[in-house]
Formats: structure tokens, sequence, C-alpha cells
């Protein structure tokens, strides 16, 4: 196995988080009291109880590199996610960066970022 890194996010509820990713194509792989393991495909993230957090004090985040940062879009989209600037959970299209990369956001349930970085 390849070495890697995952995303610790917040989750204020695990089964309303778990419900929110699954809508998005992730499964559950693992969950107790106090952590949550979803995956979709390669990307694995792994939450941690948070119920006290405000999701609109919310400062955590993580990049999702993705080969098919559209398709995922489309997906969430499809799940309900609404394009806004305000509120959570948002979507926020991609758009080409100063530094050249193609990126979007997911705001999810928690208040937390999902950059969307097309490689």
């Amino acid at each position: 196995m390849a070495d890697q890194a995952t995303p610790n996010l917040p989750a204020i509820d695990f089964e309303a988080t778990s419900q929110f990713y699954r809508r998005l194509g992730f499964e559950q792989r693992w969950r107790d009291d106090s952590w949550m393991i979803m995956t979709r495909g390669s990307v694995k993230l792994e939450f941690f109880h948070h119920p006290g957090l405000n999701p609109g004090e919310s400062w955590f985040s993580c990049c999702l590199r993705m080969d098919d940062l559209d398709g995922f879009y489309a997906v969430c989209q499809a799940a309900g996610v609404p394009e806004q600037s305000r509120g959570w959970p948002r979507l926020h299209p991609a758009t080409i960066e100063k530094s050249g990369l193609r990126m979007g956001a997911l705001i999810d349930l928690n208040g937390t970022l999902l950059r969307l970085i097309q490689n």
C-alpha cells in the first residue's frame, strides 16, 4: 500500500453526516461512538464526533484532488446540494485560480470546506 494521509473532520451527528456523504457516493467503512470512516473510491474521510460544533464558525477544511471534478460536482448537485453563497451544505462551481488550478468547493452540513481540485 502506498503512503497516504486522510483528513480528520468534525461531525456534529454521525448518522446525519453518514447519510449526507452516502448521497455523494461514499460508503461507511467504520463507526463507533467517537470515530467514523467514509470512502469513495480512493478518497478516505475520517470523522471525529464534535457535537458542540457550530457549522457557521467551523474552520475545518481539506482538499480533494480529483480526476473527475465535474463528475463529482454533478453527483453533489443530483443529491440536492445547492449552489449558493451562504449556508450549508452548499456548492461553489469550479473556476481557474491564479495558480492555474481548477477548483470548486463543497461545504458540508458540519460547515467543513472541502476544496475540489481537478488533477
